[in-house]
């Protein structure tokens, strides 16, 4: 039975502790998720707290700690091929405790105007999945103590901690798939072509094929990673008169839309016309109707590394930021002939 006097004021974490028959660090520390406090131990708290009607304040717990437990994930929804990976992201965060504030940038919004939008929140940490951060907000984030992971990209120079698949030596893997199958009119299909991953899927791809002794490849660009574009453009470059015989997209959804527009638009035949590799291995990638070879990412093993990196900044401030690079591996499937 709850005390007339405690029902008359506020509750407070010490009444939940003294009705618990624990210390308020203890209430205090079954609210952060800690995984120290015993299962027993949580359940006669949150059994204290259903009693009282406690509301914890997460605004006041702040103010104390100098924390928020919010970590912000800037990122993009209308590339829905990132959803699976988002979401791991977010579980693997809760599990730990953490509370995730999303933002979405849209195409036509500038990715710094969203960062300033995010840092009103005092968020304790910031995963940016969308695109580069600028060197400008990068240091604007480390002035204000943010500490950023960079999720797939990456900025040398700067204090921003970042996980990204090996690009260079994916695009490496690609060139020696085709070539190895005998392919000599090669193109390369990009997004954004000032992205770090189109540039080092591109590096990598050009590089190789140049140390096999093929001097020109037919390089073009999407502006972003989105079927559409992959199909418009898709359609351009098998259009040419000297039309590639394999065309190595720099992520599956646009390889999908450059498959579509080679049976649909243009009645030509994958693989026989035309040889299709993609990047990423998305769910779709693998569905009969495409059949896609490309390059997996480690995604399960670059998020846990990743939110690893983010928290471990944000307990040692003085921590320096960290690069780790992941190995892709080449998913063979039916897309690309035997020549």
């Amino acid at each position: 039975m709850v005390n007339k006097k405690i029902e008359e004021r506020r509750i407070t974490a010490k009444d939940v502790a003294r009705l618990a028959g624990v210390s308020q660090p203890t209430v205090s520390r079954v609210f952060s998720s800690d995984k120290k406090v015993a299962p027993e131990t949580c359940e006669k708290v949150l059994a204290a707290v259903l009693e009282l009607g406690y509301k914890p304040n997460a605004i006041a717990r702040s103010l104390t700690s100098q924390r928020t437990d919010i970590i912000g994930i800037v990122t993009q929804l209308s590339k829905g091929f990132f959803l699976p990976t988002l979401d791991m992201i977010s579980r693997k965060l809760q599990k730990a405790g953490k509370q995730v504030l999303l933002f979405n940038v849209e195409p036509d919004q500038v990715l710094d105007d969203v960062i300033f939008r995010v840092l009103q929140y005092q968020v304790d940490g910031l995963i940016i999945t969308a695109a580069t951060l600028s060197s400008k907000m990068a240091d604007v984030c480390a002035r204000q103590g943010t500490k950023v992971l960079l999720f797939n990209r990456y900025i040398l120079g700067t204090q921003v901690n970042a996980v990204s698949s090996d690009n260079v030596e994916g695009g490496r893997m690609v060139a020696n798939c085709l070539l190895d199958t005998g392919h000599k009119r090669l193109a390369f299909l990009g997004g954004g072509e000032m992205v770090t991953t189109t540039v080092d899927r591109l590096k990598g791809f050009g590089d190789r094929i140049r140390e096999r002794g093929i001097e020109d490849f037919i390089i073009d660009y999407a502006g972003e990673y989105f079927y559409d574009a992959g199909r418009s453009v898709g359609k351009r470059l098998l259009e040419r008169p000297d039309r590639p015989d394999a065309i190595f997209c720099a992520g599956d959804v646009l390889a999908l839309g450059v498959m579509d527009a080679a049976r649909h638009d243009l009645g030509l035949r994958v693989p026989e016309d035309v040889s299709v590799v993609g990047y990423d291995d998305v769910a779709v990638a693998s569905w009969p109707p495409y059949d896609l070879t490309t390059v997996r990412q480690p995604f399960d093993e670059m998020v846990d590394t990743g939110i690893e990196m983010l928290l471990r900044s944000i307990e040692n401030r003085d921590s320096e930021p960290e690069l780790k690079l992941f190995q892709g591996k080449l998913i063979k499937r039916s897309t690309v002939k035997n020549l």
